[in-house]
């Protein structure tokens, strides 16, 4: 079982940065993708950016240039940098951890409980 801890969340200004962290613990396995997923009240939660075990990144197009999601294999931690940060940013953000490749899908997700991100003046 894997357990998932987010921390990092809270008020910034627009054009202003944070970086999330989600610590892991539990069995890491080498085939495994780690996500950061954002929800606004109401809304269906979105995918913003993943990191496979082997390194590779995905972004959505809203945030690709202005956020990098990376990861340290030996605790292991996932992180969020997050720069010039806009209101349309503002949302519960939610670590996902997924495993058992199936080579169409996972058939295992582990997610950390929510952290809120205000970007406002």
């Amino acid at each position: 079982q894997v357990q998932l801890v987010e921390s990092g969340g809270g008020l910034v200004q627009p054009g202003g940065s944070l970086r999330l962290s989600c610590a892991a613990s539990g069995s890491i396995f080498t085939n495994y993708l780690m996500s950061w997923y954002r929800q606004a009240p109401g809304k269906q939660r979105e995918l913003v950016a993943s990191i496979t075990g082997s390194g590779h990144t995905n972004y959505a197009d809203s945030v690709n240039g202005r956020f990098t999601i990376s990861r340290d294999s030996a605790k292991p931690t996932l992180y969020l940098q997050m720069n010039s940060l806009r209101p349309e940013d503002t949302d519960v953000y939610f670590c996902n951890y997924a495993t058992d490749y199936t080579g169409d899908y996972y058939m295992h997700d582990y997610w950390g409980q929510g952290t809120q991100v205000t970007v406002s003046s």
